[in-house]
């Protein structure tokens, strides 16, 4: 089965019909061939707004995805989390995308300033792991992201988020041990860049 991704600002109902990898450069749009037992709807990806909030929160509050992602808030405040995320809507120099699928949030992805060097962040809802979500995100972050290099970063033992990386031409390029909030301690983090 194939499953074929608009770009942001298209149509819903409009089909590419020409196929790329995650990560590939067709102007017109972005396609994965999947073979799922799941059926999927054709996911959408938009500009992330503060009515997203709420929902994104909710989906950053599931431990197992807490515990993947490693290096993140474990502190499930509501009212933090809103204002950090407000202010950071209301920068400069960042891109805030959500991906929907039957017209659901089930994922974001940012990309944002850190020391002056833009890096990727992305976070798709557990039941949704495994379906290209987060491929077909950083695809679109790095389309509106000229400025390289690029770095991203993933647990060790974070084998998916790593290999979403690599797809898009990211490599790594060290490793470095790091305290892990979600994990409550230090771990070995892999560390990327796309030039």
């Amino acid at each position: 089965m194939d499953f074929t991704f608009p770009r942001v600002g298209t149509p819903k109902l409009r089909r590419v019909l020409a196929f790329a990898e995650v990560g590939g450069a067709e102007p017109s749009g972005l396609s994965v061939r999947r073979f799922s037992l799941f059926s999927m709807s054709e996911p959408v990806l938009r500009e992330k707004r503060e009515s997203d909030l709420p929902v994104l929160f909710e989906i950053q509050c599931d431990p197992a995805g807490q515990a993947m992602a490693a290096f993140t808030d474990v502190r499930n405040d509501r009212e933090a989390y809103l204002v950090k995320h407000r202010r950071l809507l209301a920068g400069d120099g960042m891109v805030h995308l959500v991906v929907e699928v039957d017209d659901e949030v089930v994922g974001s992805g940012s990309t944002w300033l850190r020391d002056g060097q833009p890096e990727v962040t992305y976070w798709i809802r557990r039941d949704h792991w495994g379906r290209g979500l987060a491929g077909l995100l950083l695809a679109e972050l790095l389309e509106r992201t000229p400025a390289r290099p690029v770095f991203g970063g993933a647990a060790a033992d974070n084998l998916a988020s790593q290999r979403v990386l690599e797809r898009a031409g990211f490599k790594p390029v060290r490793r470095e041990r790091a305290f892990a909030d979600a994990r409550g301690e230090e771990i070995e983090e892999v560390l990327f860049r796309l030039d």
